[in-house]
């Protein structure tokens, strides 16, 4: 018999008058109310015309003729379908829901597939979302149907062949019987075995077995195809301790594949919030009589658990958080590792700073024992075990005593003689697991037993009263509840304990202390008052694992602050543990209300040991936060500018400290900003080209340390821009800086707006340092002559005309940005002009030289004109100081200069060419 929820339905093997039938039961609920209707059907009957509205209060019985006698079934606990296994072949029936009416949907079986293997008796099956396993007596194979495209050729791929290979000579089972799965050769008094084998993946195709997939349904559009995938294949050999050998007492038992699913998923259901069952991971479990195996088959197929049994076991069954066995008395409880495989399937990058589970490695543990008499069957639904047992009165066992050992899997080797009494009673008992929450109070409640002895004991037991609450998390049944508020809270404080036990034991993993304090959610406040520290001779002393969490804490930009007893206590710990972090520690924002003068004692202490810049750094800091500007000007003056820049790469945070996902500048900044601006630019230049800090954040950081409106940027951005320059940006950036410079120059021209502060760098020092300022044009220099000086800006108009004059810059991403700014004055037309040129409009130039500033034409033709562009002389320049001078004006002087200069170029290019060629030159 078997059940799945999927369906809700029972399906049966029943034998009567020595036939073999298989049933299922639908609607079988409606029996428990008193109704005794049953409805009788073949499978795949049309029911449309048999099935009314009485139909929804009966029960269905669904009979499914096989041409074999079905010998073991599995229902898919995810969609349903029904596996059954006869001799050399898989049956499969896909579960199908009929709606007869709007309030009536019918369930019914479609027989879709057979997978037919080759001398092959199996003995149990399990089936899970396309998982397939099965067991012979000592063989088991596990294999994968996935769907695959319909051949161009309108084949069916589905009837997919996978041959075994002639030989198995990687294993060392060379010239072996052809099928893997055949019996054990025997004889009257010798069992002749197979060598034991374990293949994984890809390798388990050379098992030896024979698949061949038979589609069985009509083609149509929507018919699924399948190929099969080989995941494991393992062979056993037969348990031979004891005196007397046979099958039943060595063979396989309780194969079974769990799924589990992914976490937090729901849906919406009639208006109500449903579970929504998403599959992540899949786990086959099967046992011999001594011993149990527990195996991942979802993306990588490994053995996670070996489960060994005090005594010969009958059955198991496997759940999310345990496995429960039964010997002939006794109840068995053991934990399982599926919810720590199925959290790193879930979460590859769960093994870091910031998370972390219980390794799948961890050995298991026998949780509790308890005695039964007779226990035959066990089962497993939501929070009860169900045991079946049968009151057997004594066994007067005789056995044959042989004159040597000899094994023999005769059935007389053990004969049972029972008394002629009555009938020998069943008995059935429902026994109620312990809640999630409480066995996991009990489990933390005993692992402080071993809180003082500092063992590794304390790690595992909490590790998995852990992965029980993990694995509780991961139902897909569990919505949100208080049953859930409650696992989440006991999720968080099992985080903590652990992080108690890694902080405090010195073990290889004490790493492990960061990331669980991470995800129990506290503090680091709560944590220092967690921590007990062992006291010894008087000092105390704190495990690698506090300061490897503490110190990654404090690194990080947390939006806590200490209190000044907390920060202290902080300094105190470092400056015993660790003394040289003692400067990266003070930086930390945690760290705001330290008391300075108690700092400033012990970095003066640690100076005498390992003396740094960053300490010498943050010593200023102190004294600056304390307001001993003597001080403060002492520790700064104790390196070069270009030492102490470098020492702001050693820790940034002196500089700028993020809060609430903000770049906030420090006190020791606000101050180099009023002080020294120079070092301030230059140490955030180094910390941009040491990948401490983007350019994005810099812009934010400048505009947030000089109060930037909307309006205005600060001259001291301006500044650090210019100094990317200087120092030779990378070419992803150097477009961008080019762009911000030139916008804000002419956004200031335009607007006649003054820096706020003095800039660093005059156009000069620019030229002089960076081949991406060029040298100003000389037609430029001479239209800036003719006009009155622009002492209002003549800084932003020199370095704008000297970035157009240089070979880096985008001129034609510029343009968009000249509307502002005039052509009237001769700056704007100096500007104007040095865009159209650099875009090669040379005629547009000329026109509007001509027209705002005609005593620059030479000039510029002279410069402009050359190579190729000298025919713009005789075809633009000349034709039109011919035509303007015909009219006389105010510029009518000026024009007939121009075109006296002009003729004496043409006279030149005569000279210099001759007359033959220079048709060709002008051209």
């Amino acid at each position: 018999m078997a059940y799945t929820e999927a369906g809700d339905y029972l399906v049966t093997i029943e034998e009567k008058n020595k036939a073999t039938f298989l049933r299922a039961y639908m609607n079988w609920r409606c029996m428990s109310t008193g109704n005794t209707r049953v409805c009788v059907r073949m499978v795949g009957h049309k029911m449309e015309e048999s099935y009314s509205e009485s139909s929804k209060v009966q029960m269905s019985i669904v009979e499914m003729p096989l041409s074999d006698p079905p010998l073991c079934i599995s229902c898919c606990p995810v969609n349903g379908d029904l596996l059954v296994g006869c001799k050399n072949k898989l049956v499969m029936f896909c579960l199908k829901y009929h709606v007869i009416n709007q309030d009536l949907t019918v369930l019914d079986f479609e027989l879709s597939l057979i997978l037919h293997i080759d001398n092959v008796t199996p003995t149990e099956v399990a089936f899970c979302a396309g998982y397939i396993a099965l067991t012979t007596e000592l063989d088991v194979l596990i294999l994968k149907l996935e769907p695959v495209q319909k051949g161009a050729d309108n084949t069916e791929l589905c009837a997919d062949k996978v041959k075994a290979p002639e030989k198995l000579v990687d294993e060392g089972v060379k010239d072996e019987v052809p099928s893997a799965f055949s019996s054990q050769l025997e004889s009257d008094d010798f069992v002749i075995c197979q060598k034991p084998m374990e293949l994984l993946g890809e390798e388990s195709r050379l098992c030896g077995v024979l698949v061949t997939l038979e589609s069985t349904g009509l083609a149509k559009e929507d018919t699924e195809y399948f190929q099969v995938r080989y995941l494991l294949y393992r062979r056993f050999t037969p348990d031979l301790s004891s005196f007397v050998f046979s099958i039943e007492e060595s063979k396989l038992h309780s194969l079974q594949l769990l799924p589990m699913y992914q976490t937090g998923s729901s849906m919406a259901v009639n208006g109500k919030t449903a579970a929504k069952k998403e599959l992540l991971s899949v786990f086959c479990f099967f046992s011999l009589p001594h011993a149990g195996y527990l195996y991942a088959v979802g993306s990588l197929v490994e053995l996670l658990s070996t489960y060994q049994y005090s005594e010969k076991s009958q059955q198991a069954v496997l759940t999310s958080q345990f496995l429960h066995v039964i010997t002939s008395n006794s109840l068995q409880c053991f934990t399982v590792r599926c919810s720590a495989a199925a959290a790193r399937e879930e979460d590859p990058y769960i093994d870091t700073t910031m998370k972390a589970c219980p390794p799948v490695s961890l050995d298991v543990c026998a949780l509790r024992m308890q005695l039964f008499i007779g226990l035959k069957a066990i089962c497993h639904f939501n929070n009860h075990v169900i045991l079946l047992t049968k009151a057997d009165s004594e066994d007067i066992t005789e056995r044959r005593k042989p004159p040597r050992r000899v094994l023999s899997r005769k059935a007389d080797s053990v004969k049972l003689k029972t008394p002629p009494e009555s009938e020998p009673g069943w008995n059935l008992y429902i026994v109620n697991t312990i809640s999630t929450i409480q066995l996991y109070k009990e489990m933390v409640d005993y692992s402080k037993t071993y809180e003082n002895v500092r063992t590794e004991s304390c790690i595992h037991l909490l590790s998995e009263a852990h992965l029980l609450v993990r694995a509780a998390l991961m139902d897909p049944s569990l919505i949100e509840s208080e049953e859930k508020e409650k696992l989440l809270a006991a999720f968080r404080e099992s985080c903590a304990h652990l992080g108690d036990c890694y902080s405090r034991f010195d073990t290889k993993d004490s790493h492990l202390a960061l990331p669980y304090y991470k995800m129990s959610g506290l503090s680091i406040t709560e944590v220092l008052k967690r921590i007990d520290s062992v006291v010894e001779g008087g000092t105390q002393k704190y495990e690698k694992g506090f300061i490897f969490y503490l110190n990654h804490s404090l690194y990080e930009d947390l939006n806590e602050e200490l209190s000044k007893e907390s920060a202290a206590k902080v300094l105190q710990i470092f400056y015993l543990a660790e003394p040289n972090q003692l400067p990266h520690v003070l930086c930390s924002s945690c760290m705001k209300n330290v008391c300075p003068l108690m700092a400033m004692e012990l970095l003066q202490k640690v100076e005498l040991i390992v003396p740094s810049v960053v300490l010498t750094l943050t010593k200023a800091a102190m004294a600056l936060k304390m307001g001993d500007l003597e001080a403060y000007k002492n520790e700064m003056d104790s390196y070069t500018e270009m030492r102490l820049a470098y020492g702001f790469i050693g820790e940034p945070r002196l500089l700028r400290q993020q809060r609430e996902g903000r770049i906030v500048p420090t006190e020791l900044a606000v101050y180099l900003k009023e002080t020294r601006p120079g070092l301030l630019v230059a140490s955030m230049l180094a910390l941009h080209e040491n990948s401490k800090v983007e350019l994005e954040e810099a812009d934010s950081y400048f505009e947030m340390l000089c109060g930037k409106t909307e309006d205005t940027t600060p001259q001291l951005l301006v500044d650090f821009w210019e100094a990317l320059l200087v120092a030779g940006s990378e070419k992803e950036i150097l477009q961008e800086v080019l762009f911000k410079l030139t916008s804000q120059y002419i956004w200031r021209l335009s607007r006649k707006q003054l820096p706020d502060t003095k800039p660093l760098k005059t156009t000069e020092d620019l030229i002089n340092s960076c081949n991406h300022y060029g040298l100003i044009f000389p037609w430029v220099t001479f239209i800036m002559s003719l006009g009155p000086a622009c002492d209002k800006y003549p800084e932003d108009l020199s370095k704008l005309q000297s970035l157009l004059c240089g070979p880096s810059i985008d001129i034609a991403s510029v343009l968009p940005f000249l509307e502002p700014l005039s052509e009237d004055s001769n700056a704007g037309l100096s500007v104007h002009v040095l865009c159209t040129t650099g875009v090669g409009e040379y005629e547009k130039s000329i026109d509007k030289l001509l027209e705002k500033c005609p005593e620059a034409l030479i000039p510029y033709a002279q410069h402009e004109l050359k190579d190729e562009n000298r025919a713009l002389w005789w075809n633009k320049l000349l034709p039109e100081l011919c035509k303007r001078t015909r009219y006389v004006g105010d510029d009518y002087s000026i024009l007939i200069s121009s075109l006296k200069e002009t003729a004496a170029a043409w006279y030149f290019t005569i000279v210099q060419f001759g007359e033959e060629d220079l048709s060709l030159h002008i051209m």
